[in-house]
């Protein structure tokens, strides 16, 4: 029997061919499929992104750094009477070598002298927030002590922190408690007048809400002005420990002791200028940390 035939082709011929070009093609070998680049992936574009805002915002600082390394080297080379940072940067590498020599009441190693002055501020800061912010609260409450005593603060938030030095002197007879005192004195107007200034901007609503539904004046304070005006004690926190510090350097100088300040002017008395510059960035190192500090709390705070 003949078979049947198409276009001159068998017809099993023509039914055999797909199957075949089918089975060709199964047999190939499969492309191998494409990988993404690792900083095509998401993660590589956060971590991309993750460098790039980093070196952005570390080379400023560097550059700002080493442009005031580069003045302060070629002020030291001109004059002759500057140390120069090379030279600095030894001196302060012999002088933390033993930070915590103790060889009488006034040769000590300047972590003593740093941890003394620390020590000062913590009190007489202590004192002053123990103060400032509960007179900030009822300056801000009550609109009648607000003028009672609004000329009196006017009249000696100006006065040089250093003025009081005598007087605390006097009445205290001793160097330590003097410069304690200069350092509330001086530190306590930050707090009262950012406290009350936070107590004077709450809304009114919350108030008249508390006077309908006759709350307690501790309740009114617990529940409605502290956590409305926590991020204005917060501010006047800061900037009081900023206070604080500064005046410690220039009330150790004038009262002696064991202390930054002491040490600095026991420095330029020995004319170890050196150490003076390294004391110089002892002050605001130890001042930027101590801000620094505070700032993380009070982000912390607001956030919750």
């Amino acid at each position: 029997m003949n078979a049947v035939t198409l276009n001159g082709q068998r017809l099993s011929e023509v039914m055999a061919a797909p199957e075949t070009e089918t089975h060709a093609a199964a047999n190939e070998p499969a492309l191998p499929t494409r990988r993404t680049p690792l900083f095509e992936t998401e993660g590589g574009k956060r971590f991309r992104e993750g460098v790039t805002n980093v070196v952005k915002a570390t080379i400023p600082p560097v550059l700002g750094i080493a442009l005031f390394v580069a003045l302060w080297a070629i002020i030291a080379s001109i004059g002759g009477k500057i140390p120069g940072p090379a030279e600095t940067w030894g001196a302060a590498v012999t002088l933390f070598s033993d930070p915590f020599y103790d060889s009488g009441p006034n040769d000590q190693g300047i972590g003593w002298n740093i941890l003394n002055s620390l020590y000062r501020v913590g009190i007489g800061f202590g004192l002053a927030a123990a103060v400032g912010i509960p007179l900030g609260f009822l300056i801000g409450r009550f609109a009648f002590l607000n003028q009672m005593l609004a000329p009196i603060i006017g009249i000696l938030r100006p006065v040089s922190p250093l003025a009081w030095l005598p007087i605390g002197l006097l009445v205290l007879q001793k160097a330590e408690p003097a410069s304690i005192w200069v350092i509330f004195i001086s530190s306590i107007w930050p707090m009262v007048l950012n406290t009350a200034a936070g107590v004077q901007r709450i809304p009114q609503d919350y108030l008249n809400v508390a006077r309908v539904l006759k709350l307690a004046e501790f309740k009114v304070f617990t529940r409605i002005l502290f956590p409305a005006v926590l991020p204005y004690v917060l501010t006047g926190v800061r900037l009081a420990i900023g206070v604080a510090w500064l005046v410690i350097v220039a009330a150790e100088m004038l009262t002696g002791g064991v202390g930054i300040g002491f040490w600095v002017w026991d420095e330029w008395n020995n004319l170890n200028v050196a150490h003076i510059i390294i004391a110089i960035f002892i002050v605001g190192i130890v001042g930027l940390l101590l801000e620094q500090g505070l700032m993380l709390v009070a982000k912390r705070f607001s956030y919750e």
